[in-house]
This record gives C-alpha cells, structure tokens and sequence, in this order.
C-alpha cells in the first residue's frame, strides 16, 4: 500500500533515534542480569514497536465515539482487577492474559485513555481566554479523579500520584482559571493530615523511611551502588552490588543504580541526557499551533509523565524521593509500561503525521476547481 509522501515529511524519526538507545541500553543490562528475563523482554519489545506501526495509522482525530468506548473499557478493566486480579509484591494490580502466561496492569492503557479523553474534551470545549472556569473544570476532572481513586484501591500510590499530576499538568498547561488552583492548595494543606492517615501502614512506613535519619535497607544498597559505579563504572564481574544481589529489584525498580554501577556518572550523565532532550522535543510540539488541542494535550501529557516517571525513579534510588513502584520509563524491566509509552509514541506520530488530513493514495489536486487558475497551472504543468 502506497502511503502519501507528505505523511513521512511530518513524521518525527527523532524521536525515535532518541528512543532507541534508551531501549538498547535497558535489554543490555536485563540480558546480562537474567538470560529468561531478557527473552520476556524481547518479546514486551517487539510487542511494542509492532504495535507502533498498526497504532500510528488508526485516524485518531476521527474516533471520538471510540474514545469514549475505550476510556470506559479501561474503567471496566481496573474494576476487574477486584474480581481477576492476581497478587505481586503485596498489591493486586495486574490481570494475566489466559493461555499465555503474561500478565498486564490495567492502570497503564489507563493513561492512553485518560490522556485520549482530556484531547477529545478539551478540542470539543476549548478553554476561554481566562482559562476554565469552576463548570468546566470539575467536568473534566471527574475523568482524572475516577480512575486515580480506582487505582489507589489496589493500592498503588505511585501511580495513582501519577495519573492525577499528569492530568491536572496538563489542565494547567491548557489554561485554568487561577483562582481554582489557589483553592486547591488550600484545601491540600487542610487536608494533608487527614491524607496522611487514610494510607496504608506500609505507604506511611515508606514516607517515615525517607524523613528519617537512616534511610531503608533498599535505600541505602541502591546509594552504595551508584556511588561504587565511580566515574567510568565496573565490568560485569566487578559489579558485586548487582551480581551478589545486595541491590533489590536491580531489573525494575531500582535498574537505574544498576545501570550507574555498570557505567558510572559518564554513563549516567548521557542517560539522564537523552531522557532531557526526549522531554523537550516532545515538549516542544505543544507550540506548534496554539489550536490544535489535541497535539497541545498528546504532546503535554507524554512530556510530564516521562519527566514524572524519570525524576521520581532517580529521586528514589539517590534518596531524595519516598521507594514507590515506578519504573524507570522505557528502560526498567517490564510489558505494560513499555507497551504504553510505545502506544502513546505512535499516537503522538499520528497526530503530526495526519495534522493536515492526509489520505493514503490520495491526489493532492483532488478537491482544486477544475475552472480555476490553479487547476489551469496544473494542467499546464503536467503537459
């Protein structure tokens, strides 16, 4: 099948010459720690990229009846996780697909639906100039609110906090009347005592670990491997932290002190590097046309959930943020959030590839008047 060239005039291959060696370097490190992890892997990898392409050419900017039906499928399946959900590491988030043996969070297609809805909502009722006023707001809240609460049922903190600043960023980003987000900090200190006592033993434990003096056991093994990586990092046989298993979860949640050991601060440096300029070129598409809200809210809410993704999982493995189960995006071990990042990268491509409408085979000069001067240039030309 023919596909109009002007499409791949506006496709954004930087973004994935930036995405690559991040992958690259993540199936580096989990080959090396685990030969059976590594093949799970290629497999969440190759799901990924393949659902990229068949992802990038659905007409998003026409499927707003569908939109809807997704985002509350999505609804459907974290209630499920009630009923079918299978138990890990203490907490039931995931479901397994029967017949298959793989599992998946219902949390993560979330976001592409959160994310979908906020763009179909916003386009369909663009903010005015003084932004969104009490109404409108709470409308659209209501679809960030409910899955987030859903989420912390399961109970997952971290990505509950998630999905609530992405949505709210992006509401910020698309303009809010000022005075509601006074009153939202207000209402958040009043209440931050009463928050604070509806969690969970082992999330308050968690937030107690990271004020205290002596940090937690995970903490501290993950502060000593990074600082063991020194400039240039270990070969595999040095990397004692990683290879002796005094470092937790070295593959997901802490993958990133793993990667340090291995390559040290040069390495970290260019990791840390390539997740910036991931973050502000995508950033970056949100100035393209201040009226194309759907590309304004795409390209927002990617932005702020790597930039939130790769600050908190840093942040927790130096100390500097509470031990909460976010992975390190594109780069931890894991299907369900490598899948979602791949999916929102192909709906991202799509909205700037297919922004003017184009059709595959189409004839540019179609729709031209065949009596006009331009039709008259056309003919001229082709003879």
């Amino acid at each position: 099948m023919m596909i109009d060239r002007r499409i791949l005039t506006h496709f954004d291959f930087l973004l994935l010459l930036i995405v690559f060696p991040i992958v690259a370097m993540s199936f580096f490190l989990i080959n090396e720690a685990s030969q059976s992890m590594s093949i799970k892997q290629s497999i969440y990898i190759a799901t990924g990229f393949i659902l990229f392409w068949i992802i990038f050419f659905i007409p998003f900017r026409k499927l707003e009846k569908s939109i809807s039906v997704f985002y509350w499928l999505c609804i459907l399946l974290l209630l499920a996780v009630d009923i079918y959900g299978t138990t890990k590491l203490g907490a039931q988030r995931w479901i397994v697909i029967p017949g298959t043996g793989l599992s998946f969070q219902p949390s993560e297609p979330v976001k592409v639906a959160i994310i979908l809805m906020l763009a179909n909502i916003i386009y369909h009722n663009p903010p005015p100039r003084e932004g969104y006023h009490l109404k409108d707001f709470l409308k659209i809240s209501f679809y960030i609110i409910l899955p987030t609460l859903l989420i912390l049922k399961q109970p997952d903190l971290g990505t509950a906090l998630v999905v609530l600043l992405m949505g709210f960023s992006v509401l910020f980003l698309i303009g809010v009347n000022y005075k509601i987000w006074i009153f939202i900090l207000i209402v958040i200190l009043v209440a931050s005592p009463l928050i604070y006592g509806s969690l969970h033993d082992y999330q308050r434990k968690r937030i107690n670990d990271f004020i205290s003096e002596k940090p937690s056991y995970h903490v501290r093994q993950s502060v000593i491997t990074i600082g063991s990586g020194g400039i240039f990092g270990k070969s595999k046989e040095d990397s004692t932290q990683t290879q002796l298993k005094f470092l937790p979860i070295a593959t997901s949640d802490f993958i990133f002190a793993y990667y340090v050991e291995r390559f040290g601060f040069v390495g970290a440096m260019i990791l840390v590097g390539l997740y910036i300029l991931l973050i502000l070129h995508i950033f970056s598409y949100c100035f393209i046309d201040s009226k194309d809200y759907r590309l304004r809210v795409v390209a927002s809410a990617i932005s702020i959930l790597i930039f939130f993704y790769m600050g908190v999982n840093i942040a927790m493995t130096i100390g500097l943020a509470p031990v909460v189960g976010i992975p390190l995006p594109i780069f931890s071990y894991g299907g369900s959030s490598f899948i979602t990042f791949m999916v929102l990268f192909a709906i991202l491509e799509n909205l700037l590839a297919f922004r003017f409408n184009f059709e595959y085979n189409s004839n540019p000069f179609k729709n031209i008047n065949k009596k006009g001067p331009l039709a008259q240039l056309v003919r001229a030309l082709g003879s």
